[in-house]
């Protein structure tokens, strides 16, 4: 059976400092990036768009720094 991320209960202790990502913020900012496109699902996108409210950054902010911490613990594991 495939395992979606929403579905990991250890997402659901992901916790960031605002200290973290006012520095993430400041790092990517004027960094040069590539506009991408990925395909939520309306609910996933909801979460997202309220656990970002609730720290007080947009959105998509918040979506580059888990994928960023994402890439991040990968790296670590291999």
């Amino acid at each position: 059976m495939k395992k979606y991320a929403k579905r990991l209960k250890e997402y659901d202790k992901i916790e960031f400092d605002p200290k973290e990502i006012i520095e993430g913020m400041s790092r990517l900012k004027g960094a040069r990036r590539k506009p991408t496109s990925v395909a939520l699902e309306d609910e996933l996108l909801k979460e997202l768009k309220g656990l970002a409210q609730k720290q007080g950054v947009p959105y998509q902010v918040l979506m580059r720094l888990l994928i960023a911490d994402g890439v991040k613990r990968l790296k670590e594991v291999a």
